[in-house]
Order: C-alpha cells, then structure tokens, then sequence
C-alpha cells in the first residue's frame, strides 16, 4: 500500500537567502497567474498542461530568472486551478478566475536536492543550501516517524513564507506491504465502518453523528462573500476574496481536524483496529445533493484520519461503495425502495434504523466479508457497534454478560434528534 505523508520543516534562512527566496516565489507566482491569464482567454478555457506548456513556456522563460523546472511547476500549479474550476463549473457551482497571491512555491527532485539536515534550493540567483530547524530526534514527531524512517522517501516540496519565516512543507511517500489492510486483517480484527455524507457529515457504526449543518452553514456564507466581492471587480475586493478564501479553508481544516480525532477517539476506545470509508470516487453521482466543498471535505477528512490513526496502531481501509446506503444491515436484503432521505426501513425484515448508521455498518460489514480469513477461535472478529459486534455472517454478537436475539435492531443505535448522541431503541 502506497502512504503519503506531507511534513512541515521551518528553515534556517539568512537575510541573503530570504531575499532570494522571496524573489523566487514572486517570480514563481507571476508565473502562475500569467499561465491562469493566458488560460482564461476566449470564450473556452484551456486547462491541458501539454498546451499550456507550448504556448506560454518560452514567454515565461523570458520574462522571469525562474530555473526551468520551477516554470514547469508554476504552469501545472496554474492548470490545476483552472481544471478545479471547470470542473465546478460543470457541477453547476460559481467559481471565479483562480488569482496566486500566497507566497508559495512548488519545488520538485528536478530543481531541489533533499538531505537529512538540509536542503539545496533553486533560485533566480542559482542554487543555495537551507538548514532544517528539526525537533529533538528522541521525541515522537512527523520528522522521526517520516523523514528519519528509511521506508519514506521523500519526492517534492512546497515552500511557504509565513510570519516572517520560511517552511518547507516536504511531500514524502512509502511502500509499506506489511500495512495494507488485507495483510492487518489476516489475525482477529475489530472494524469501525464511516459514512460520510451531507446533512451527517460522518457516521460510525459505533452510532456517533458529526452534523453537517455548521458546515453547509459557513460554506454557504463563504460562497455569498466572494460573490459579492466579485461583483466589486476592484483590487481591494479581489485582496478580500483571497482572505475569505484563507479563512474559510482555516475553519473547515479545524472542523476536519475536529472529527477526524472524534473517529480516531472512538476506534480506540472500542478496540477497533480498523476504521474503513468508502472509496470516494463518484461520491458526487452517489450522493448528488454534495457540493464540491464536500467532496473536498471528504477527502481532507479521510488524509486526516489516516496520518492520525497511524501512530496508534490503527489501519485505515476503503471499500467499494456500491450499494451501502440501500442495503439491510441485519438481513442482506438490498432495494433501492429501502432507503427514503434519512430512514431506512427493510423492506424484507422491516429493520428500520437511521439510513447513515445502516450504511456505516454495511461499510464495515464489506471489508470485515472482503478480508475474512476464517482463522477462528479467539478474540470476537466483527465490526463494532454501540453495544455489541457485527460477524461477517451479519449477525449480531451482544456483549459479555447481556442477553440480546441476533440481528435484532434493539442493539443499533437511532439518532436522538434532540441532541444528535446515539441511544437504544
């Protein structure tokens, strides 16, 4: 399985070096947004990098002492940004011309050279070394579990200047065979399923709910913002829709970061060792009421879980989605008719339960199936519920010490509409 990792580094820049680098992003960024300009032009916007290369490479080159790999990374920076908005454009979504004002760079094996304690950098003035301010190596930190771990390598950079001081953000990656989840689930394992979805941003089939509604309120609000500003078409207004767009990636990053702990909190304290999501590809055919900033979410959400559960121990797995949300839990019976909003009720054994956990556990039920192996005795091997465990049959599994019939709906959790918490029926 292919893991990646981003990890910020802080550099020990002298006033020399600074003054190149600031030079180097500035550069860097007219590039960007030249490519954007040139993008933009005519009723049809190109988006194809090979194009864009052709057609605005040797003009950039002119224009700018940029190394040719760093021009390379500002036209793919650029066509990125436009695709994301075509591609909003397409869902029927307002998005306004993509504008670089945040003073990053995108650095590349081409035109940086990484070492363990520092880092060689193109500039518009040749090449300078940069030393990293790295933690204490015996504390646990990203830097010790990726940078020092012989299985990361990294692979590019992004650099950023922020109050007053310089940051790599280095991009690191890892073949790790002894982690996929089909090799964690070969002893007994215990899977957490999460839907996630929009009204209930994240489900699990332990029955905790994170609400969607603050989301959608501030996306909203975000949204109304920038139109307004839009509208303005001044440089004062265009500066302002940056900083909306700042804040609003800020808010929903700490929201994300928020649930994401929730779920890691909530594997741990259920002895789970695997949390499984659906694959998010298609998510917006399967769920069309999401917006783009759902899907965005989504998958903030899924990175966040990922790096967090790592260090305790916990794997994290996807699942093919298909047919989740209409499928029974306690029976199997799979109908589209089964499903309505937010209810799900059976239409073979008349189960009925709140349609986000009844997709949750069938998450946890299609991996817990998928890698099975059938070892027996032990440990309980199941996907985990508020109270008791789910087995790969589907059947229901009450804890030590209370009496309950399998599959019966009375050990599932409802949503209490009052306050959101999971309860018995």
């Amino acid at each position: 399985m292919e893991v990646r990792r981003t990890v910020p580094v802080k550099l020990d820049v002298n006033s020399d070096d600074a003054a190149l680098l600031r030079e180097t992003v500035d550069e860097f960024l007219w590039a960007a947004n030249y490519v954007v300009d040139h993008a933009w032009q005519g009723e049809y916007k190109t988006a194809s990098k090979a194009q864009l290369q052709e057609e605005t490479y040797d003009e950039v080159r002119n224009q700018t002492r940029l190394h040719a790999n760093l021009v390379q990374n500002a036209r793919n920076k650029a066509a990125d940004a436009v695709q994301s908005v075509v591609a909003r454009w397409k869902q029927g979504e307002y998005a306004g011309k993509p504008h670089f004002s945040t003073p990053t760079a995108v650095y590349d094996k081409r035109c940086a050279t990484f070492h363990d304690e520092y880092v060689s950098l193109a500039t518009v003035d040749g090449r300078i070394e940069v030393d990293y301010v790295l933690p204490d190596p015996e504390r646990d930190t990203p830097h010790s579990r990726y940078l020092d771990h012989n299985d990361y390598e990294v692979t590019g950079a992004e650099l950023h200047h922020k109050g007053g001081e310089w940051f790599l953000h280095l991009r690191t990656k890892a073949d790790l065979e002894s982690d996929t989840p089909e090799q964690a689930t070969t002893g007994h394992s215990t899977v957490l399923g999460v839907d996630l979805g929009v009204n209930q941003l994240a489900v699990t089939s332990t029955g905790t709910f994170w609400s969607g509604d603050e989301f959608d309120h501030w996306r909203r609000e975000y949204e109304k913002r920038r139109a307004s500003l839009q509208q303005c078409g001044s440089r004062h207004a265009h500066e302002n829709i940056q900083a909306v767009g700042r804040k609003e990636t800020g808010r929903f990053k700490m929201t994300l970061h928020g649930i994401a702990n929730g779920i890691i909190e909530e594997a741990a304290e259920n002895g789970c060792t695997v949390i499984v999501f659906e694959e998010l590809t298609g998510i917006r055919d399967r769920v069309p009421e999401a917006a783009w900033g759902h899907k965005w979410a989504f998958e903030r959400l899924y990175e966040y879980v990922e790096y967090k559960a790592e260090p305790r121990g916990i794997t994290v797995g996807r699942v093919e989605p298909e047919n989740t949300s209409r499928r029974c839990s306690t029976c199997g019976f799979t109908h589209p008719d089964n499903r309505n909003g937010e209810e799900f009720e059976c239409l073979k054994c008349n189960y009925k339960n709140h349609a986000d956990y009844n997709a949750a556990k069938n998450i946890g039920l299609r991996y817990l199936r998928r890698n099975q192996t059938g070892d027996g005795g032990g440990a309980p091997v199941g996907v985990r519920l508020n109270r008791g465990m789910l087995n790969a049959n589907g059947e229901f599994e009450p804890p030590a010490g209370h009496s309950g019939q399998s599959g019966s709906p009375r050990e599932s959790p409802t949503l209490n509409e009052a306050n959101g918490e999971a309860v018995s029926e």
